[in-house]
């Protein structure tokens, strides 16, 4: 019987630090899904905001290629305008 006490003290202050340390456990459980669901946030969020970089990227790149053709048709219409007044210059010469 005398060995008994001992032994018993031994398995309770073991048991006393299995449930210390599931404890422990647990806590730091509690922390990471905490931080799982704020980093799940975060990405949800920055997920987001890249979808509306992307769509103001390719909202540019479309009003970018708009006025680079605006300006090529206006070119193209200047040269119109320059070969229209050299052909009436031909003909008013060609009527003289």
């Amino acid at each position: 019987m005398a060995e008994i006490v001992p032994k018993l003290a031994s398995l309770e202050k073991k048991i006393g630090k299995l449930i210390a340390y599931c404890d422990a456990l647990e806590a730091e459980r509690t922390n990471l899904r905490e931080q799982n669901e704020a980093m799940q946030l975060t990405l949800k969020k920055q997920q987001t905001e890249l979808k509306e970089q992307e769509e103001k990227i390719r909202v540019l790149k479309l009003a970018r290629s708009v006025s680079v053709n605006s300006e090529k048709t206006i070119d193209i219409k200047q040269k119109i305008n320059e070969f229209v007044r050299e052909i009436d210059k031909c003909i008013n010469l060609l009527n003289r």
